[in-house]
């Protein structure tokens, strides 16, 4: 169904859910993963590196860090992922790998905000679904950790049952 999966990722607990749902995906489907985290523009940290130098750099370290904490779950699920840390409108960037790397299904966490400061959402109101050509899964769906076993069993189960 789906070949080409790309997570975004930014460490929240509602990029963790997806993360999950994104893998789940994955294992399900056998697809090839990537994992993107977007460092988004602020002129708050912009305005203080121009006074102090740090901010930026701090930030960079900070995704990089969650960049590698979804490595590390993704690689613990047993995927081989290709990761990437871009900076930019998160929408945009987002919609702009997804075309590089010609993913099938782009995979991103809900976090309920006005319409107007969500995240996936860039600063000219043009949301991700308009900008990508391809599906979107928004997850919503926030499974404990036993659920998220319980759920990757039966993926495993179903995966080595298409195999036999």
């Amino acid at each position: 169904m789906y070949s080409r999966i790309l997570l975004a990722y930014d460490g929240s607990v509602e990029g963790r859910a997806a993360l999950r749902e994104g893998a789940l995906m994955a294992l399900h489907c056998e697809a090839q993963v990537f994992l993107l985290s977007v460092i988004a523009p602020s002129a708050g940290v912009d305005i203080a590196e121009s006074a102090l130098p740090g901010p930026v750099g701090y930030r960079e370290d900070y995704h990089r860090s969650v960049l590698e904490d979804g490595l590390v779950r993704l690689k613990g699920l047993g995927l081989t992922v290709v990761a990437e840390l871009v900076s930019g409108e998160p929408a945009k960037e987002i919609a702009a790998c997804a075309r590089r790397i010609r993913a099938d299904l782009v995979v991103v966490g809900y976090r309920h905000r006005n319409r107007l400061v969500r995240w996936w959402s860039g600063p000219s109101g043009a949301y991700l679904s308009d900008l990508l050509d391809c599906s979107l899964l928004i997850s919503r769906n926030a499974m404990d950790d036993g659920d998220f076993q319980a759920a990757l069993a039966r993926a495993r189960a179903a995966r080595s049952e298409l195999q036999t």
